[in-house]
């Protein structure tokens, strides 16, 4: 969450390499557009486009006997399961998400202050350990059923109780986790919305109420559109949650088709209707937007309307705060820590240090890898901006938009055609084998994390990049320095915030991310993540909560800067009682 995308969201206006500039400014300050730089730039992204590339291709690839089987029944399955998850999951981040953004952005009630940075910490939390933690809290031996039983003396038989292995229980799993990413966007909606709108409609007569629907919820809609789209897009991507809870969809059966089945062409052909599903998400987000336009009007940013919420109004304020901070992340939270008390993992010890030590290089890996991919495509777009650069930054991004499954596949089945080439071609003429050398280690993995979230790093360095006005780079030119060490001396001091939260944030990621490190990793290399998947699908419950603890406990502490930078990011921010 996974969580990456409001940080990314939320610090990249549109990139302009030099505010102010004209383009013939830009032309005399660079050279003029394209160049050696702007080539090598593009060339930098391109290869960050093959697994979409590969996956896409084998639409022309004829289909495998396994691919009729499918049709015949299973596939109708994984169509509606998916597009009824998203739709469920799309309504209750939209409702939770908003509500309660408008509520700690402008309304004043008892405990304000403290949900206006908790309602993110569920972002900290992957919808597979919530689903784990309310499996073992909802089944029938859990402690909610067996307390039902012991007040009214029921029998098993006597009482229904909603089914959480289903479509709808995995739905409010990740309703409960994503839901921040519509609250952190709506946020910052309504922080930077000007006070001069809201004052105008109160004087012709609109409510408080009246004001919100009529006024601040079509100026902010563009950022509950992008927050409910990144949702969407983790809930299409989401494998740990639907798997275990038995729910068939696009990414469960391209798993099964790999590795159940061994067939690869159905496997690459269900990846391609799911990222279909995702090309159609997208679709539907632009369109959403017309032709329309959403400015303030007003440069005057003074200290928002504060609307005093007493008696039963503040209490319902409170609950409704409450309830998604309880559910998505206390309860949870406090019931994988009981398990782990009471039966946690007992390979607590060398094994269990040498699975924090496989997460944790993989994730800085991918973290460290990802900031100077993100450096090198940022820098190279403000020496060179253009066409050619322009265009090899959105290619970059387009990982984001891809499950992890999807990417798994595009990257395994051209890397293990080399591998297998490069084998038999050492065998015929050196007498040698070479095994595997790109699928054989982490090499595959990584470069699988960096598709799928290089994104996150690169709108974070183009943010900080924006930010820079363009005399600086003449300063340091006319000092003697180069551009790289402009970059060097000039640039990486004061993108230091920038590069910190791009790398805290793809770490957190990729210490959560499960598909692809179920496909993709070594033989005998698990990571915390995979520790608990696999716990949980023997029914191991109170020993995946170890793991568990440790992935939430990690991703903690960028959640919370996270939420603390968003406070202060309105224009003319000064601090506002409760």
């Amino acid at each position: 969450m996974a969580d990456h995308a409001p940080s990314a969201m939320l610090n990249a206006p549109p990139y302009d390499p030099h505010p102010g500039t004209s383009a013939a400014g830009e032309e005399r300050l660079h050279g003029g557009r394209g160049g050696p730089v702007a080539w090598l730039v593009l060339a930098l992204a391109l290869p960050f486009v093959l697994p979409a590339a590969v996956v896409v291709g084998h639409l022309f690839v004829p289909p495998s006997p396994l691919w009729d089987h499918l049709i015949e029944t299973v596939l109708w399955d994984y169509l509606a399961n998916t597009a009824i998850l998203a739709l469920l999951v799309g309504l209750g981040v939209l409702a939770i998400g908003t509500g309660t953004a408008w509520l700690v952005t402008l309304c004043r009630f008892p405990g304000r202050g403290l949900f206006e940075w908790t309602l993110v910490l569920p972002l900290a939390v992957p919808a597979y350990v919530m689903a784990y933690a309310y499996t073992g809290f909802l089944n029938f031996s859990g402690p909610v059923q067996t307390t039902l039983r012991q007040l009214f003396g029921w029998g098993p038989r006597d009482y229904w109780f909603p089914e959480i292995h289903s479509v709808w229980g995995a739905a409010a799993m990740l309703a409960l986790v994503l839901y921040p990413y519509v609250y952190l966007l709506a946020r910052t909606a309504f922080l930077k919305q000007s006070v001069c709108a809201l004052e105008v409609s109160r004087t012709l007569g609109c409510s408080a109420w009246a004001s919100f629907w009529r006024v601040a919820l079509p100026m902010a809609r563009p950022a509950l559109v992008g927050g409910t789209t990144l949702a969407l897009m983790e809930t299409l991507a989401d494998f740990g949650t639907v798997q275990y809870f038995g729910v068939k969809t696009f990414t469960t059966g391209i798993y099964r088709a790999w590795f159940s089945f061994g067939d690869r062409i159905a496997s690459a052909q269900l990846a391609t209707a799911l990222l279909g599903f995702v090309a159609l998400l997208l679709i539907l987000e632009r369109l959403s937007r017309g032709e329309r336009r959403f400015h303030d009007t007003s440069s005057r940013y003074r200290q928002l309307p504060a609307y005093r919420l007493g008696g039963w109004r503040g209490a319902g304020a409170f609950l409704a705060c409450l309830l998604p901070l309880l559910l998505g992340f206390l309860l949870p939270t406090a019931i994988l820590l009981k398990m782990a008390i009471e039966a946690g993992d007992q390979t607590f010890g060398s094994h269990y240090f040498e699975l924090v030590a496989n997460s944790v290089t993989l994730a800085g890996l991918a973290a460290v890898l990802a900031v100077l991919v993100a450096v090198a495509l940022g820098y190279g777009s403000r020496l060179r901006p253009g066409l050619a650069t322009r265009l090899a930054s959105r290619i970059a991004g387009l990982g984001y938009a891809v499950p992890g499954t999807v990417i798994a596949v595009g990257v395994l089945l051209p890397f293990t055609w080399f591998d297998r080439s490069l084998d038999a071609w050492a065998r015929e003429t050196l007498g040698v084998s070479t095994g595997l050398v790109l699928t054989g280690g982490v090499l595959a993995l990584v470069f699988a994390y960096l598709v799928r979230f290089l994104a996150v790093a690169l709108n974070n360095v183009e943010a900080g990049l924006s930010k820079i006005r363009p005399s600086m780079d003449d300063a340091a030119r006319s000092l003697g320095r180069g551009p790289l060490g402009t970059l060097r001396e000039v640039h990486a001091p004061l993108l230091l915030g920038s590069l910190l939260t791009a790398a805290l944030t793809v770490f957190v990621d990729v210490m959560k991310e499960l598909p692809a490190t179920l496909l993709m990793r070594p033989f005998n290399f698990d990571t915390l993540a995979v520790q608990a998947n696999n716990y949980a699908s023997d029914e191991r419950l109170s020993q995946a909560a170890t793991p568990s603890l440790t992935i939430v406990a990690v991703g903690l502490l960028p959640v919370i800067l996270l939420s603390r930078a968003i406070a202060r990011s309105r224009p003319g921010h000064a601090t506002r009682p409760d």
